[in-house]
């Protein structure tokens, strides 16, 4: 069954849940892992508590990023526990409290930590129904549950309250207690309101930007110039004597001030910034020629996707080359964390996308034993990877080892944030085909050179936070490696889902990194399919057929087929579209990893040759993601997904010279405005007898290959590297 839904609003675009699962996962077999997360957290009282008055208490290692995922896991505990919703509290995140789920990341947390708890609750509601039949003497199969009341058919019921003292939930699960079929399903597949969204459109406190806790102090940092700096001398003397200063922390090269109110400390860090001298690390790489530099690194080559035909040698070989530059998070709200060192234990207040992780870092830094760190979720303004989160934690750690007693907030200043953040890695694509006499693709070669998509803590040995590499014992960060395939890092959507006879797909993975980088949202696919899809277009272009056409006669999945056929009716594509050289129409699609949600883009651009403004004016987007359970949620994602990819294919891009980061504010790293926010329509392609598909991260490459396409189209002139910024366009034009 297809459904088309209209569009949502910005703000829910942006932070939508994909509200999507298998309803039917694999229960536990004899010799096989337990599902989802319950492999490597076997309790069931790590995951579900029955409390006294009859309400559960549901614990998840996956963490609020702004995708609504405490939401749909409390509707999933709800339903297998036959509970409203208003009465089943979450807690996440917390290496005290939680199972250890390690990274929110890859649109997985449906999959891993839904999974377990819809198993575990599952399994204590069939716990406490054993409880029940035995008190009230029946047979538990007589017996039916409404809102934590067992009732039996004789009229007798128990609560769950009168339950809770008996029932043991410390007992490792089995997963064999079959969840709910989807049609007795009251709570999963509504619309419900996230309990996140209240806060954060009323200007309550909704972020740990906004926390604040009793006898709080604040503190800043001081960073070097440019990677790899010492710092020589430090005279603290005018920054001691400025109000409100409590302490200046120098560990190494790490540097940092605490005052008791915020513009005390914002005001310390000046001066402190004044009165050190540093050691300058080394130039960085000549930006105009930073993808030969990236390209005469050592890599370590790996073919893959590999087919062999026979190639007529009369094919037509065409040939193009693309490139995608250093990427920003451009979190709204920079990095903040807040750190308290109390009687030998530490607690951080952090909006890490994974606290165990982070905490095994601060542990190691700090030289301190596991149990004496504690680490708990509170959600970041903006996030989309591996931002500056991990590395304020350690940061307010260090300050706050500084001030026992005291909790310390500490929040990036935005220059912090964009110049020392991690980045997504800049990359280079080389794609090489042959056509034959009919006009079909008989040969595929596609080249990439990437640095590593994660350097997230524990993603590789030594240390991955940022002040461990700068204090008085600096720790190192450890080779960094590459998620294999199917799944990938930069080779991520490399191979392609189109048929073609022969192909060739070599993946250079870069080890040194020019710049710091790591995850940013889609890892390698967002580069991979603009350049896989632009290409299409070329090949189409040279053939002399439609894109539309052309990709349909290279296609054999028939669940992508039909998200291409489905986004085109939507868009009311007609082959063969000319252009009055000013308006483009133009296509992208791919199935996300080549494992995960389908997803077919039209986008309408205007081009402005004057100005070189190239403006997204419509986008129409079709995607099968197997099982829907939440068509709104779903709708948010993919939505939210097509608006970032418009800001990073049409504006986003770190600058920097031989001496350092020059994208330390808004106006050298702008981002979409509201004005320039495409009108939006989305078609899901409902496949109920299908597993569900992640799509938090699948709109992103069809959205900026169908820019690029609808730019191509509208003027006769293919852009083949990112972003689209004016000077770009006119000397494309010119």
């Amino acid at each position: 069954m297809n459904a088309s839904l209209s569009r949502r609003d910005f703000a829910k675009g942006l932070g939508g849940i994909v509200l999507a699962f298998s309803l039917d996962p694999a229960l536990a077999q004899p010799g096989k892992p337990l599902p989802g997360s319950l492999a490597t957290n076997k309790m069931l009282d790590a995951w579900i508590r029955i409390n006294a008055d009859g309400t559960a208490t549901v614990f998840t290692g996956k963490v609020e990023l702004g995708q609504g995922i405490l939401t749909a896991l409390a509707q999933i505990a709800a339903e297998e526990l036959d509970l409203p919703l208003s009465r089943v509290a979450m807690i996440s995140g917390d290496t005290g409290r939680t199972p250890n789920e390690g990274v929110t990341s890859g649109s997985q947390s449906i999959e891993y930590s839904g999974t377990a708890l819809r198993l575990a609750a599952a399994e204590a509601r069939a716990l406490l129904l054993e409880l029940a039949a035995a008190k009230l003497q029946v047979d538990a199969s007589q017996l039916r549950v409404t809102d934590g009341i067992i009732s039996a058919a004789n009229g007798r019921s128990i609560a769950y309250a009168e339950l809770a003292a008996a029932v043991d939930l410390h007992r490792e699960a089995t997963a064999n207690v079959k969840p709910k079929p989807a049609g007795a399903h009251k709570v999963v597949g509504l619309p419900v309101e996230r309990f996140d969204i209240p806060g954060k459109v009323t200007g309550k406190a909704a972020y740990v930007q906004d926390l604040r806790l009793p006898g709080m102090v604040h503190g800043r940092v001081v960073r070097p110039p440019r990677y790899g700096s010492t710092l020589a001398s430090v005279d603290e003397t005018k920054v001691r004597a400025i109000p409100g200063v409590i302490a200046v922390v120098r560990d190494g090269s790490f540097l940092g001030v605490i005052a008791e109110r915020e513009e005390q400390a914002v005001k310390a860090r000046i001066a402190l910034t004044e009165a050190a001298r540093w050691t300058l690390g080394p130039e960085l790489p000549d930006p105009a020629h930073i993808f030969e530099h990236l390209k005469a690194l050592p890599a370590k080559v790996e073919v893959i996707g590999t087919k062999q035909s026979p190639v007529d040698a009369s094919a037509r070989v065409i040939e193009a080359s693309y490139t995608k530059p250093y990427m920003a998070h451009a979190s709204i709200g920079p990095s903040a964390a807040v750190a308290q060192f109390n009687d030998g234990k530490l607690t951080v207040w952090t909006h890490s996308q994974g606290v165990f992780p982070l905490r095994a870092e601060i542990v190691k830094t700090l030289k301190l034993q596991a149990g004496d760190v504690r680490c708990v979720h509170h959600e970041g303004s903006g996030c989309y990877g591996h931002n500056g989160a991990d590395d304020v934690g350690l940061d307010a750690a260090l300050l706050a080892r500084a001030v026992p007693g005291k909790p310390v907030r500490l929040q990036w200043m935005r220059d912090d944030e964009f110049a020392w953040e991690p980045y997504g890695p800049a990359m280079a694509m080389q794609a090489k085909a042959s056509l034959n006499g009919e006009g079909r693709i008989v040969d595929w070669n596609y080249e990439l050179w990437s640095n590593t998509h994660s350097t997230r803590p524990q993603s590789t040995t030594g240390a991955n936070v940022l002040a461990a590499w700068y204090l008085a014992e600096p720790q190192q960060m450890g080779p960094p490696t590459s998620p294999p395939q199917p799944a990938g890092g930069g080779d991520r959507n490399a191979i392609p889902l189109y048929d073609f006879p022969s192909q060739r797909v070599v993946h250079h993975f870069i080890q040194d990194m020019p710049l710091r980088v790591s995850a940013l949202r889609t890892l390698g696919a967002y580069a991979n399919v603009f350049a896989l899809e632009s290409f299409m277009d070329e090949l189409a272009l040279a053939a002399g057929a439609d894109p539309v056409a052309f990709r349909l006669a290279h296609l054999k999945d028939p669940r992508g087929r039909a998200a291409i056929e489905k986004a085109a009716q939507l868009a009311g594509w007609t082959p063969d579209q000319k252009s009055d050289g000013a308006h483009g129409r133009g296509i992208g699609f791919a199935k996300y990893k080549n494992l995960a949600c389908y997803v077919a883009v039209v986008a309408d651009v205007e081009v402005d040759r004057a100005s070189g403004r190239v403006s997204v004016l419509r986008a129409f987007a079709a995607a099968d993601a197997g099982l829907v359970i939440n068509p709104d949620g779903l709708t948010n994602q993919l939505e939210g997904g097509i608006i970032q990819s418009t800001s990073w294919t049409l504006h986003e891009e770190v600058k920097f010279d031989r001496q350092g980061i020059l994208s330390r504010d808004w106006s050298n790293y702008p981002i979409l405005t509201m004005p320039e926010v495409p009108k939006v329509e989305v078609a899901l392609i409902n496949r109920p007898d299908e597993r569900a598909l992640g799509s938090g991260e699948a709109s992103q490459g069809p959205m900026v290959a169908a820019i690029a396409n609808a730019f191509a189209n509208a003027t006769g002139r293919r852009i083949r590297d990112l972003p689209f910024h004016p000077a770009r366009v006119k000397a494309t034009l010119a």
